[in-house]
């Protein structure tokens, strides 16, 4: 039996593997038809013109349904497997997986409204996204700092928690360089701008900006990484539960007549 065929462990190896092909499909779509600079480009660049805005969006919105998988059958598992603890993992567990679906419907939101269309509900969507998802990916390893070493061993803690700095070091250098860039440049024009020159006002910025995006993207995928091995341990399956033999509301042929029929038998 092959690892991915272990489990549920299929479910972090697709969100993690589709989605990079999400961002490297479009980012070499948009290079090879000239609509971005190869130069690390933002990844919302390289989704922003067709043909390549068909591809990311629909890509990235598979990405979201196979995060919202991904994360409930996480929950699931630190559910059961801490089923007798009446403890802090159950709520931090709880609060977990509201913020991920939260971040999950920012992905769709950046996927399916582009920056040079709508901005505003683009940046939105990334603050859900990232700020929601760096809140989820603490409270995760906080859960795997309480689960050890009843549970699992110390080193995927110490793991989870690596990737959860890069990824908090990566989405501070990203705000920071794109609140300094912001107010060099005005909105709509940033917005718009998928060209740039090292001579541009605001160049060094944009590629701190740039280079932090693409580092927070990775970072973040790599943190679902580690539930591949957590995830050959869990099963789920669904049951069905008749509450009828038919669809029917009333069964044809067995209708109650006896209303219909005299109270006293026999004839007047």
């Amino acid at each position: 039996m092959w690892w991915f065929q272990q489990g549920m462990s299929f479910l972090p190896a697709a969100l993690v593997i589709w989605s990079g092909a999400a961002f490297v499909f479009s980012f070499i779509t948009a290079v090879t038809l000239h609509h971005v600079d190869p130069l690390v480009p933002y990844i919302s660049d390289t989704g922003t013109t067709p043909p390549e805005r068909c591809l990311f969006g629909i890509m990235l919105t598979i990405s979201a349904f196979l995060g919202v998988g991904t994360m409930y059958v996480r929950y699931k598992q630190v559910e059961a497997l801490n089923r007798e603890e009446v403890s802090i993992i159950l709520r931090l567990n709880q609060i977990g997986l509201g913020l991920g679906l939260i971040s999950c419907l920012g992905l769709c939101i950046v996927a399916n409204f582009q920056k040079t269309t709508l901005i505003q509900a683009h940046i939105t969507g990334a603050v859900l996204t990232f700020g929601m998802g760096i809140i989820y990916l603490l409270l995760h390893t906080i859960i795997s700092y309480k689960m050890q070493p009843a549970i699992h061993g110390i080193g995927i803690f110490w793991i989870r928690c690596t990737l959860l700095i890069w990824c908090a070091g990566s989405i501070l250098s990203m705000f920071v360089s794109s609140l300094a860039l912001y107010t060099t440049i005005p909105t709509i024009e940033m917005a718009m701008k998928l060209h740039w020159n090292p001579s541009d006002k605001g160049y060094k910025l944009h590629m701190v900006s740039t280079i932090s995006e693409w580092s927070l993207a990775f970072s973040f995928l790599s943190y679902f990484l580690t539930y591949i091995r957590d995830f050959q341990k869990i099963s789920l399956h669904a049951e069905v539960d008749l509450c009828s033999d038919t669809l029917y509301d009333r069964i044809p042929g067995l209708e109650r007549n006896g209303e219909r029929r005299p109270l006293l038998a026999g004839s007047l």
